[in-house]
């Protein structure tokens, strides 16, 4: 032991070394801190497959429950034409009845589309996921438009029909590489104060 030199260990700060316990805390906080990172912009392919699987089964829940509780309710009791249990919008405003329910069972069908799409693996980009939310959320909004009274269904449809483009635009938007990044970084930090 004579001929070997010794390192002092200092227990404390787990570390080897001469340095007292007192010179690594002020070498530690000189050491130059982790700027935090602006925040990154990712595309559509980004979004966790859970979360939309989630949203998924929401609007599955929503579209079948729509089915299922028609608005206007339904006959109690037989008469004057109708059986009970009939859908009382279904004989008064018939038109109103089948786009309520063509829209139920778009909603419905597209979001069982889309969870079984996720439930297998199916990646987050493919169009046999975007489209089919684009197609179920716009569903669930027709759905919800059309069963109010006192609309005319013409304007019923093109709301459908400009939700239906304003997502199916920012989904594409959304997942499109930029020509020029630098330019569109600008754009996003200006616009979105980073």
């Amino acid at each position: 032991m004579s001929g070997q030199t010794q390192i002092p260990i200092n227990v404390e700060m787990g570390q080897t070394g001469n340095a007292a316990p007192h010179q690594q805390k002020n070498q530690e906080e000189t050491a130059p801190q982790p700027q935090p990172q602006p925040r990154q912009h990712h595309g559509w392919d980004h979004n966790d497959s859970n979360t939309l699987l989630v949203v998924a089964t929401l609007i599955t829940a929503l579209t079948y429950q729509l089915g299922t509780n028609l608005p206007g309710g339904y006959y109690q009791d037989d008469g004057n034409g109708h059986v009970a249990g009939d859908s009382i919008l279904r004989d008064k405003h018939r038109k109103r009845y089948w786009l309520f329910m063509t829209a139920s069972w778009l909603g419905f069908g597209n979001s069982m589309l889309m969870t079984l799409a996720l439930l297998t693996g199916v990646p987050v980009a493919s169009r046999l996921v975007r489209w089919p939310f684009a197609v179920a959320y716009s569903s669930l909004v027709l759905a919800f438009i059309s069963s109010q009274a006192n609309t005319w269904l013409v304007m019923d449809l093109l709301i459908w029909v400009f939700v239906l483009i304003l997502l199916c635009a920012a989904i594409s938007l959304k997942n499109r590489q930029p020509r020029w990044p630098a330019a569109v970084e600008k754009m996003r930090a200006r616009f979105f104060h980073l």
